[in-house]
């Protein structure tokens, strides 16, 4: 009996240490739900479609900017892995610009460079060359030599003109060959 009198007193502890209570009616809890951020849809539609116009080689590069965009791929090299690179989605490893080079610096930096990037196995470079703007004749000197210079190369796979935010026509992405073994 002691034992249920000591229960006892332990209640009355409780209930006078608690205090008065309001019984609760809903035991369910409601979660607080946030609002999702709003989309840009129209705008996502917007550069999706111009990627696609890009991609399926109908995009007019003169009505964006000035000069001529620059385009090679070696055979054998998928469409895929193509427009992957028109589109800016390698990741760039290596940059080099020739701004203010001469026409054999810009060669011979090109060359080293290019060497470099393979045997430390970069395989998405881009190569700065500018747009000739202010170059003495009033043309791109450089930029009309770089695509030979690059399809004259074995580590040259594919290269084209970059994207507007990197450079656009003054610049171009190369994918090169991977030689590790």
């Amino acid at each position: 009996m002691k034992h249920r009198k000591t229960a006892l007193g332990e209640n009355e502890l409780f209930r006078r240490s608690v205090g008065d209570v309001t019984p609760v009616t809903n035991d369910k809890v409601i979660p607080q739900t946030r609002k999702p951020a709003p989309e840009a849809t129209q705008r996502m539609a917007d550069e999706a479609a111009v990627i696609k116009e890009m991609a399926d080689g109908f995009f007019d590069t003169e009505a964006a900017e000035t000069g001529d965009e620059l385009l090679y791929k070696k055979p054998g090299i998928q469409d895929k892995v193509f427009r992957k690179l028109r589109r800016g989605q390698f990741a760039i490893a290596a940059e080099l610009d020739l701004h203010g080079y001469t026409v054999q610096q810009a060669k011979d930096s090109l060359s080293d460079f290019l060497r470099e990037c393979t045997t430390r196995n970069r395989r998405c470079v881009r190569i700065i060359h500018g747009k000739g703007l202010r170059s003495r004749q009033g043309r791109p000197t450089i930029k009309s030599r770089i695509g030979k210079w690059l399809q004259q190369r074995q580590e040259v796979l594919a290269y084209c003109s970059a994207r507007q935010v990197d450079g656009g026509t003054g610049a171009i992405y190369v994918l090169l060959k991977n030689y590790r073994v």
